[in-house]
């Protein structure tokens, strides 16, 4: 098999394995809260305490989980794979990084980082978040908000993302509902080129689970490992 370029799309579906709540199912995030209250500017803007108070909450969550299987599986393919893999991910957890992906870039950002709305510098930030907290660039108190793409924002490194897709040889699309745009496009984007492998891997077909030339079901944890195996099996 020659060795082109990768692109991996993850969603909810790969972190959940790990024990982390997801936004979309029955009984998910968004069922408990409200995404109006806690996943808007203009929630924000009402209550900061409160979208302060959720994300802290989100952030302690991730000290309480480890990569699967399924990370560590395409922390290895980065690895061992001669041309570029690039995950583009929609989940706002570090498990990828935890695993040891380099290549990756977060459209929706990222719970482990604050954003100054004064300066707009964007720093790491493991602990609480509160009104009070200053950036550590500019010195401004009150500015920081979570480093998160909330609903009515423009989700990040779209043109960094477009270009890898239009370069890529092969896409993955795993554990992902296929509903949240503009990510439940990216197949469709790659299969206009005509030359480009799709495959989902997902638990359960996806909504856009038709659109895609290959489409294997199962567990993250089993079926990316054993992908990932096919592959690198595929250079030798």
């Amino acid at each position: 098999m020659r060795a082109e370029s990768i692109v991996i799309l993850t969603g909810a579906g790969i972190s959940k394995e790990s024990g982390l709540d997801t936004f979309r199912d029955a009984d998910g995030i968004w069922a408990r809260h409200s995404l109006e209250d806690v996943a808007t500017p203009q929630g924000f803007a009402r209550d900061p305490d409160l979208v302060h108070a959720f994300y802290n909450a989100r952030r302690h969550g991730l000290s309480e989980v480890v990569p699967n299987p399924a990370h560590a599986a395409l922390a290895r393919l980065e690895r061992d794979w001669p041309n570029r893999v690039l995950i583009v991910t929609q989940n706002i957890d570090d498990l990828h990084e935890r695993a040891g992906s380099r290549d990756l870039l977060h459209m929706h950002g990222e719970l482990t980082k604050v954003r100054c709305r004064a300066c707009g510098a964007v720093t790491r930030w493991l602990g609480d978040l509160g009104i009070g907290d200053a950036c550590t660039a500019c010195a401004a108190v009150g500015t920081l908000r979570p480093h998160v793409v909330w609903f009515g924002e423009i989700p990040l490194h779209m043109e960094e993302i477009q270009s890898a897709l239009d370069h890529c040889g092969l896409f993955l699309s795993i554990g992902t509902s296929g509903t949240v745009y503009p990510a439940a496009g990216f197949v469709s984007a790659v299969r206009a080129r005509g030359r480009a492998r799709t495959v989902e891997l997902n638990l359960e077909p996806s909504d856009g689970a038709s659109l895609f030339a290959e489409t294997i079901h199962g567990p993250a944890s089993s079926v990316v490992p054993a992908f990932v195996e096919t592959l690198l099996a595929s250079l030798e």
